[in-house]
């Protein structure tokens, strides 16, 4: 019981932060038709800027948690607005190699800059320890990234489907031109939810820096778990992102625990079986 439960609280806080990266990335895909490789770029910035604010400039978590989403989401504007605004209208496969172009020269500038060395974060010292679970323990800094996750669902299923801004995203996603003739200022929106994308994966990346070592090749690797959570998902479906995080976290939780052999391998199997039964993913449709 104790080893099912640890699996399965590693499964969640997992789960969490592979959702919160990837729903900026679904987020970017739905609305912009881009599939933004140099998304794991801005998660890692968001970590490097965190090791930043904490350890050189001697400042509690917090202020990072601020500062590192805004800072890359800065960035992100200038990007969008002068570079991928050229690939909007052609094919997806444009987007994907410039954006990946994007994720190399993002990966050699954190290098330039911090260095090759790994790096750690310590976690707020009220959120540092363990607390009892049954006959164990479990780092309290993993709970808060499961309530994190849970809250950044949440707010964002609030703001999609219950504000105004959000049927003004949902419309510029739907169809631009008739967004366009009702007033909707389409190329703003297209700018902010680019920003909006990177701020969150930015959060990802603050959040993640207490729970692994920061180093200039983390963005490489989470991106491309990302795209397995919105392959299971279904690209473009919000509550896909969600059960497709879960279900890759609970794949890495009980199978690097139980199935240590062949776990590094059980995400692409699972990938797959869900593109031979559902090719568009659980939860997602057939696009354009």
């Amino acid at each position: 019981m104790q080893s099912f439960l640890a699996a399965l609280l590693n499964s969640l806080d997992l789960a969490m932060l592979l959702f919160v990266i990837a729903v900026g990335l679904n987020i970017i895909f739905g609305v912009l038709n881009v599939i933004n490789f140099a998304h794991g770029a801005l998660y890692m910035l968001g970590a490097y800027l965190t090791y930043t604010v904490v350890k050189l400039w001697g400042l509690p978590f917090w202020p990072a948690l601020i500062f590192a989403p805004l800072a890359v989401a800065a960035l992100a504007v200038v990007l969008e607005r002068l570079v991928l605004r050229y690939v909007y209208g052609r094919h997806v496969t444009d987007s994907l190699l410039l954006t990946f172009a994007l994720l190399l020269v993002l990966d050699e500038s954190v290098r330039m800059i911090w260095g090759p060395a790994l790096h750690v974060v310590d976690p707020p010292e009220f959120l540092a320890g363990t607390i009892p679970v049954f006959q164990g323990s479990y780092p309290v800094y993993g709970l808060f990234v499961i309530f994190a996750g849970l809250a950044i669902m949440f707010g964002l299923w609030l703001a999609f489907t219950r504000t105004r801004l959000g049927r003004v995203v949902r419309a510029a996603a739907i169809d631009r031109e008739m967004a366009e003739a009702v007033g909707i200022n389409v190329p703003l929106v297209i700018t902010g939810v680019f920003a909006f994308g990177a701020w969150i994966a930015a959060v990802g990346g603050v959040v993640a820096a207490p729970m692994r070592a920061i180093g200039p090749a983390m963005g490489d690797k989470i991106i491309i778990e990302s795209f397995i959570v919105v392959v299971i998902g279904g690209l473009g479906s919000f509550p896909g992102t969600f059960f497709g995080a879960l279900i890759l976290g609970l794949i890495f939780g009980f199978g690097g625990r139980f199935f240590p052999e062949i776990s590094l391998v059980l995400p692409y199997i699972g990938m797959a079986l869900v593109l031979l039964l559902k090719p568009h993913g659980l939860m997602g449709g057939k696009r354009a």
